[in-house]
């Protein structure tokens, strides 16, 4: 292919803007695009075994365009609402307890150490 092909066709597609930087295609980063990617493919898995399984094929294509609308739109809105890395940060702040007890009295928390290690 000649130069000219290959730079309309990154003009075209962009996938990644340079090194060091996350990989966005259309606005979608980083694990937005493995969730937008495997959203698809579930809807159409889905799409095929109705097909296969004897549902009407109105109800099919209604519901693999639905499913595939639904997956678009929440996949972008997640990308807008939460950022590049949104979705790790609140699934670690769902790992972090909600409060630390702690059953020492306070006067054992107020008193000094003595040198010999013990309190």
């Amino acid at each position: 292919m000649t130069d000219e092909l290959l730079s309309a066709k990154r003009e075209k597609y962009p996938v990644n803007k340079g090194i060091g930087r996350p990989v966005e295609f259309k606005g979608l980063k980083a694990q937005y695009l493995f969730l937008f990617a495997g959203g698809l493919l579930a809807a159409f898995i889905l799409f095929v075994i109705l097909y296969t399984a004897g549902a009407g094929q109105w109800l099919c294509i209604g519901f693999g365009i639905t499913a595939a609308s639904a997956v678009v739109w929440l996949t972008f809105r997640l990308n807008a609402k939460y950022g590049e890395h949104g979705l790790m940060k609140l699934g670690a702040a769902r790992m972090r307890p909600r409060y630390l007890i702690h059953r020492r009295r306070v006067f054992h928390l107020l008193r000094r150490k003595k040198k010999g290690g013990k309190t």
